[in-house]
């Protein structure tokens, strides 16, 4: 006897991934990965070990600047651990994996954890989304023609060639991403989290800044804490950027499925295993996106089923080179900067000089 009720609609792009879900379950890409993390683990150890006592015996010389260039790269790798930890991939148990991201996040790279766990959930919520990513906020670059077009002053000045000048600008994001952490905890974060969390980043600081100083000649320790924040700004940026700029935007009273929300908005990078250790794991946007627990060594995998999954359903799946990348993130950038021209000045204007 048919049902009096009618049956609710079946969304097949929901139902397609809770498929692709099992097939990843089944296949154990959901499993830990002890080894691999044990051995990162001690590989970063060992790296900061080595900057530690090439800086005691560099002594009073310029090629410390070389150093300054290592930690920015060393600080970097343990900020990309950190980010696994805070999507529990790296050990067993949650609170075991929130309190490493802690601890890397504070202490080691001198970062808000509870700042960026904030921002970078949200971000993961709605990726690309007007007014729901933080990623795409407005800040010095702007990344919708809305918030381009308001630019005024200096800022505008920067708006209109911002994608030419996006990595000479990625050299002052290191200074921004602590500032901006440390401003966050200050004036939102809970007595908890102020009470643990900048005393841990004052340490990193100290650690940091008192033998920089106390060891170099002046000049020289502005010059090596210069380098480093500008290594670290630099390949910070590089490595999150390529993933989601110039890829779609979702408006902002728009409903999308998760499949199609992660997929749509990501961005993977080829280059294999060496990608993979270079961008901690980024490189594997699409992936990280759609499974954030999952351990680093298991994108790979992941990356076949997924795709294939992306192929049988007739959803666009991207994946470039590195460069590529790039030159659609400066294109895309330049893009959104011309909403910051001045309206009378039309290319005619322009090419006449007028």
């Amino acid at each position: 006897m048919a049902s009096a009720y009618p049956s609710p609609p079946v969304n097949h792009i929901t139902r397609s991934f809770t498929e692709l879900a099992a097939t990843v379950r089944d296949t154990g890409l959901l499993r830990r990965a002890p080894l691999f993390y044990a051995l990162y683990g001690v590989a970063l150890t060992l790296a900061l070990g080595g900057v530690v006592t090439g800086f005691v015996l560099l002594g009073d010389s310029w090629f410390q600047l070389l150093i300054a260039a290592a930690l920015g790269l060393v600080l970097t790798q343990v900020a990309f651990l950190g980010h696994e930890a805070s999507h529990r991939a790296v050990l067993s148990t949650g609170p075991a994996n929130d309190r490493l991201g802690r601890a890397l996040s504070t202490v080691v790279v001198g970062i808000s954890h509870q700042w960026w766990m904030t921002k970078h959930t949200r971000h993961h919520a709605n990726p690309n989304k007007r007014g729901a990513d933080p990623d795409i906020d407005k800040d010095t670059i702007s990344f919708v023609e809305e918030d381009a077009a308001q630019a005024r002053g200096l800022i505008r000045w920067i708006t209109r060639r911002q994608g030419w000048l996006f990595f000479p600008l990625l050299t002052l994001e290191g200074l921004n991403l602590h500032y901006r952490s440390i401003v966050s905890l200050i004036t939102q974060g809970s007595r908890r989290q102020r009470w643990t969390e900048l005393p841990a980043i004052a340490l990193h600081f100290g650690l940091y800044l008192i033998p920089v100083f106390a060891y170099l000649p002046l000049g020289m320790a502005f010059a090596f804490v210069g380098v480093q924040m500008a290594v670290f700004g630099v390949y910070m940026g590089a490595s999150f950027a390529p993933n989601h700029k110039g890829m779609a935007l979702v408006p902002a009273d728009a409903r999308l499925d998760f499949l199609s929300k992660q997929v749509l908005t990501s961005r993977n990078i080829r280059g294999g295993w060496a990608m993979n250790i270079l961008m901690g794991g980024l490189n594997y946007q699409i992936e990280h996106h759609l499974f954030p627990n999952m351990a680093r060594p298991h994108l790979a995998h992941a990356r076949a089923i997924v795709r294939e999954h992306c192929r049988s359903i007739d959803m666009p799946y991207t994946e470039t080179s590195l460069l590529e990348s790039y030159s659609i993130v400066i294109a895309y950038l330049n893009r959104v900067g011309l909403a910051a021209r001045d309206p009378f000045d039309c290319p005619e204007r322009v090419a006449m000089g007028r």
